[in-house]
C-alpha cells in the first residue's frame, strides 16, 4: 500500500498534466487542440521506447537493491541514464529534421500545422528531458521509493500550469506565444523535474547514489542486460499502439455516434486503470527486490497480494460504473444515443474488472522479475489475434457496432488474464537472472 498510493497519485498527476494543457490551448481554437493532439500521437509512440527503458531499470535495480549490491545498482542507473539521453537525443534529432513531414503524414491540414508545428518542435525536439525523467524515477522506484516521483510531479504540475498561463496569454507587458507558449511549459516542467529526480538520487538519503560529477563510463554489458529487458517491454506497447490504430479506423467506419461513445467510455475507463497502475509499480518493486535476496516463494506471493489489493479497488471502480453509468456518460455528451452506447459499455467494462487487474498487476510482476518476453507474446495474441480480429468479425461483418468492439475486449482481456496468471502462478519467471 506504502508504494502503490503514492504510485497512483503520481498516475493522477501525469494525466491532470494533459488536461490543464487542453484547458487552456481550448481557449485558442480548435485548430490549437487538434495540434496538440497530433502531437501527442508522435510523443505516445515515443513514450512507449521511454516507459519500456523505465520497466529495464527498475528491474535491474530493484534486483540489485534486494541483494544488496548498492554499487552495481548505482552503476546500472548511470548506464540507464547513458542510454536515455542517446535514444532522446536521437528522437529529437529526427524530430527537428522530419518534424513537418511527420505531421503531414499524420493527416494534419496546412491549418493544423500552423498550429501543430510549434507546440511539435518545443515538445518533441526535446524529449531527451521525458525520457531522463522517465528513467530516474524508474530508478527510485527500484530502490522502493515511490513518494518522490510522486513530489516532483505534484511541483511538475504546478509550474506547468502557471507557466501554461503565463507563456501562452502573457503577463503585464509580456504578451504571450500562444501554443508555442504551451509547449515550453510543459518542456520547463520536464527539465525542472529531471533536475530535482537528478538531486534526490545524488544525495545521501537514497539507497542509490549516482555522483553526477563522479566518472562515468559505458558498460556494453549492463547495457545489453538492461536492453534484453526494455526491448521485450517496448515491442509490447507498440502492439498495443498498433492494434489501437488499426481497431480505432473501423470504429470510425461504423459512425461518429460510436467514436464519440467509444472515446468517452475510454475516457472514464482510464480511471480503472490508476489502482492497477500502483499496485503493479508495488508488485514490480517487492516482486524484483525479493528475487535479489533469493525469497523467490515471497516475491511471488508479494506480486499475488499486490493483485488481490488492486482487484478489490477495480471492482469498486467497476461496481460505480455499472450503477453510475448513465450518469458518468451524461457528464460528456447530451446526446440520448451516445449515452446509451456509453452505458452499454461501461457496463461491460464493469463485468472484467478483475481479469483487466491481471494484465496491469500481474504483467508488471513479470517485469520487475525480467520477465518481459511473455507479457510481449501474450499481448500479440490478445491485442492483434483475438482484439482487432475481434473487432472485425462483430462489427464490420455481424454488425453489433461498438458493444461487439468492446465485447472483444473483453475476450481479449480475460484470455490474456489467465494466461499471464498461469505464467505466474507456473513461476518460470524465477528462473530469470540479472547478469
Amino acid at each position: 500500500m506504502l508504494l502503490a498510493i503514492p504510485a497512483m497519485i503520481e498516475n493522477i498527476l501525469q494525466v491532470f498534466i494533459g488536461v490543464v494543457d487542453t484547458y487552456f490551448v481550448g481557449r485558442i481554437g480548435t485548430e490549437a487542440i487538434a495540434g496538440v493532439g497530433i502531437t501527442n500521437l508522435t510523443m505516445n509512440v515515443y513514450i512507449a521506447f521511454f516507459s519500456a527503458l523505465g520497466i529495464g531499470t527498475t528491474a535491474v535495480v530493484s534486483r540489485y537493491i534486494g541483494a544488496e549490491e548498492n554499487e552495481k545498482a548505482d552503476h546500472a542507473v548511470k548506464q540507464s541514464i547513458i542510454m536515455a539521453l542517446v535514444i532522446g537525443l536521437m528522437f529529437g534529432i529526427i524530430n527537428l529534421i522530419f518534424s513537418k513531414k511527420i505531421l503531414l503524414l499524420l493527416g494534419a491540414g496546412e491549418g493544423v500545422i500552423e498550429y501543430a508545428l510549434p507546440y511539435f518542435l518545443s515538445v518533441a525536439v526535446p524529449s531527451v528531458f521525458l525520457c531522463v525523467n522517465m528513467v530516474l524515477a524508474s530508478a527510485l522506484r527500484g530502490t522502493g521509493d515511490t513518494k518522490t516521483p510522486m513530489q516532483v510531479a505534484i511541483i511538475s504540475n504546478i509550474i506547468n500550469a502557471i507557466l501554461d498561463y503565463i507563456l501562452i496569454f502573457g503577463i503585464f507587458s509580456f504578451s504571450g506565444l500562444g501554443i508555442l507558449g504551451a509547449g515550453l511549459a510543459t518542456t520547463f516542467s520536464r527539465l525542472i523535474s529531471v533536475i530535482l529526480l537528478l538531486k534526490k538520487i545524488n544525495s545521501k538519503d537514497t539507497k542509490i547514489n549516482i555522483f553526477i560529477f563522479g566518472q562515468w563510463k559505458i558498460d556494453f554489458i549492463m547495457l545489453s542486460t538492461i536492453t534484453k529487458i526494455s526491448i521485450p517491454a517496448a515491442v509490447e506497447r507498440l502492439i498495443m499502439r498498433s492494434g489501437q490504430l488499426i481497431y480505432g479506423g473501423m470504429i470510425i467506419k461504423i459512425g461518429t455516434e460510436a467514436y464519440a461513445a467509444h472515446n468517452i467510455a475510454g475516457t472514464i475507463e482510464t480511471f480503472s486503470y490508476l489502482p492497477g497502475m500502483g499496485f503493479g509499480v508495488a508488485a514490480a518493486t517487492l516482486v524484483g527486490q525479493h528475487l535479489g535476496k533469493k525469497k523467490e516463494d515471497e516475491a511471488q506471493s508479494l506480486g499475488l497480494i499486490a493483485y488481490l489489493l488492486s482487484t478489490g479497488f477495480m471492482v469498486i471502480v467497476g461496481i460505480i460504473f455499472y450503477i453510475f453509468a448513465p450518469v458518468l456518460a451524461g457528464l460528456f455528451t447530451k446526446d440520448e444515443n451516445i449515452i446509451n452506447q456509453v452505458v452499454q459499455v461501461l457496463r461491460i467494462i464493469a463485468l472484467f474488472q478483475p481479469f483487466l487487474c491481471i494484465t496491469l498487476v500481474i504483467t508488471s510482476a513479470l517485469q520487475g522479475a525480467g520477465d518481459t518476453r511473455f507479457p510481449m507474446y501474450s499481448s500479440l495474441i490478445g491485442i492483434l489475434g483475438i482484439r482487432v480480429l475481434g473487432v472485425y468479425i462483430l462489427c464490420m461483418r455481424l454488425g453489433f457496432g461498438l458493444v461487439g468492439v468492446w465485447i472483444a475486449y473483453a475476450i481479449d482481456i480475460t484470455v490474456r488474464g489467465v494466461i499471464l496468471m498461469i505464467r505466474y502462478l507456473k513461476g518460470k519467471w524465477k528462473e530469470v537472472r540479472i547478469s
